[in-house]
């Protein structure tokens, strides 16, 4: 490994935030990795209907696939779209967006048998892969990162991390879902945070090694963003929430995140200089960060005992709009940390996609509801079914359409 201080955002569009809005080649962002091009489930583009009922969703067409828990992601005139066949092999497919024929589709061997409570749920591929000027970055189960020609599907490199490190296999498969920024790439692998570069794979650097194996392997992804005027890396670990230096791996900041059993799931969210994070067994913070506090530069806010799980958190006009373990759904005051109203139970999942102050949630039954963001109550506009099978994979919103992945294939929609 060598290191490297190549500037770390040369291209793309740098948002109010910090975050790098990454060119998908052209006007046309589609969704091109986990949870949409900002990566943080906001759409602009055409306004959303202000309703939704089954009347109000066409079917376009719908492809057969092996199991996988990958969201799709949809850039210009292709879907992307990950499974696992027979126990043994992951495959990437690329299909017509409009016809949903197949374009192409590449694989590898890549398979192991995740333990415990999350067994039942199936072993089989689990991260979002990420689009980025003509390649597709794919992470596979057994801790591997392979970057294909997005074009034909040919495979331009991939990296075994733990043959590169020699670390131990992830439990409970990689899971964490590749980021993009400038010339590299970062991924949560090998029992820790490793950028590469995205032209040749080439191993830069690992930080906050974990061990990996069994309590480490992160279910998380990172995030980036700029907090008190640093670029820096949001990366979540079973254990700890940390921001890195995305240029030279300096690891900036630390602290705790408890969580039982180490399900720290969800992506961190930032508003207005503070993050917002939310765990299983551990509740919720709002953290805030301070560069010249030298012995704790980031201390809580506040916390409140609602405990998320693995359904990323969607923020509207300083609410936090959260699908809890409960199965419930709750409003959050971001300045207080008081409940503004909690839910009956909805399902045990939603991925989740906002514009404006409207939100769409897509449970794993294949519900899919259109809510208004208040927090004076829960606001259900309409609702349609958009799956017969358990759909465990973020929804992808690119405009009118709608692409949901359940475990046994892909669905595309337009919504009137």
């Amino acid at each position: 490994m060598r290191a490297t201080h190549n500037k770390w955002v040369d291209r793309g569009i740098v948002l109010a935030a910090g975050l790098v809005l990454l060119v998908a080649g052209g006007a046309d962002f589609g969704w091109n990795q986990w949870r949409g091009p900002t990566r943080d489930g906001i759409v602009g583009a055409e306004p959303w209907p202000d309703g939704l009922d089954q009347s109000r969703v066409t079917r376009l067409w719908r492809v057969e696939l092996g199991p996988g828990y990958s969201g799709p992601i949809v850039v210009g005139d292709a879907v992307y779209v990950t499974e696992t066949r027979d126990k043994k092999t992951e495959y990437v497919r690329a299909l017509n967006r409009s016809t949903g024929m197949e374009i192409w589709q590449a694989g590898w061997e890549g398979s192991l048998s995740v333990p415990f409570f999350a067994a039942s749920n199936g072993s089989w591929i689990r991260s979002t892969p990420a689009f980025d000027e003509g390649r597709l970055f794919v992470a596979g189960m057994r801790d591997v990162l392979v970057c294909l020609d997005a074009q034909s599907g040919k495979e331009l490199w991939k990296v075994d991390f733990m043959e590169a490190f020699k670390s131990p296999l992830p439990a409970f498969g990689f899971v964490s879902s590749p980021l993009v920024l400038g010339e590299a790439v970062y991924v949560q692998a090998a029992g820790g945070f490793v950028k590469l570069e995205k032209a040749t794979g080439t191993i830069v650097w690992r930080v906050l090694d974990d061990g990996g194996g069994m309590s480490g392997s992160a279910f998380s992804s990172p995030y980036s963003t700029t907090l008190a005027g640093i670029s820096q890396v949001l990366v979540q670990t079973r254990e700890a929430l940390a921001g890195v230096d995305p240029v030279n791996g300096t690891v900036l900041w630390k602290t705790p995140i408890e969580a039982f059993r180490g399900m720290n799931i969800v992506t961190p969210t930032v508003i207005d200089g503070q993050i917002f994070t939310t765990s299983y067994g551990g509740g919720s913070f709002l953290l805030a960060f301070d560069p010249n506090a030298a012995e704790k530069p980031v201390t809580n806010v506040w916390r409140n005992k609602i405990q998320g799980y693995m359904s990323s958190p969607i923020i509207v006009a300083n609410h936090a709009y959260v699908h809890l373990r409960n199965q419930r759904f709750a409003c959050l005051d971001l300045t207080t940390g008081k409940e503004a109203w909690i839910t009956t139970p909805f399902g045990r999942y939603w991925s989740m996609v906002r514009q404006g102050d409207r939100i769409l949630a897509l449970d794993e039954t294949g519900d899919l509801r259109l809510l208004q963001a208040s927090p004076e109550k829960y606001q259900l506009l309409g609702e349609a079914k958009v799956a017969e099978k358990e759909s465990w994979a973020h929804v992808a919103v690119v405009g009118s359409e709608i692409f949901v992945r359940d475990l046994q294939g892909i669905t595309a929609w337009r919504w009137k």
